[in-house]
Parts: structure tokens; sequence; C-alpha cells
């Protein structure tokens, strides 16, 4: 197995990516697009009655975890930018799962 040495490139994008806090809420996710708490729950790989406890109002409301904010956002940037990504960077994101388009 050949490691790769890394080197100030890498390290610097390391630094940055551990200081980005991409995340988006439900609540924003959910007035941007037409998507139903069922798809909300696929997009963050949980259960639809978590989804229904992040919408919900007293003592059963529950706040989402920074994983699921991330999903949000991801599938946001993903919906959002689509088209403008390169053919050969959604093979790497995906590479035997996403349709051609």
């Amino acid at each position: 197995m050949n490691l790769r040495e890394l080197r100030q490139r890498e390290l610097r994008l390391l630094r940055h990516y551990t200081r980005c806090q991409l995340g988006m809420t439900p609540q924003a996710f959910y007035a941007k697009w037409n998507v139903s708490h069922a798809q909300i729950a696929l997009i963050c790989g949980c259960s639809q009655p978590t989804v229904d406890r992040w919408f919900s109002q007293g003592t059963n409301r529950r706040s989402p975890s920074a994983v699921h904010l991330r999903r949000l956002a991801e599938m946001d940037l993903l919906w959002e930018c689509y088209e403008a990504i390169p053919p050969a960077l959604l093979k790497r994101i995906c590479p035997t799962q996403l349709e051609s388009r």
C-alpha cells in the first residue's frame, strides 16, 4: 500500500475542513424544498418519527445532530448545484449510484 505523506496543502485543507460548519436545519430544508418528513428521514439516515420530533413542540421535541444538519446541507448543495458539478467529481462522490444526467 502506498501511503501519501501529508504536505502543507493537505494540512491546510484539513484545518479548513475541520472549521467548516456546513449545516442546514430541517425547518430551513423543509421550507426550501417540497419534501416530506419521510424524505428528510431518508436523507438523514434516521426514522420518520425522529424527524417528526425535530418539528414537534413541547416535551417530545428533539434537536437533530450535527451529522443530520450536515447531510441536509450536503443534499441542498447537490440539488442546488448538481449540473455544475463536473462528471469526474460526481463519479468520485458516488461511483456506482448516480444516474447519468
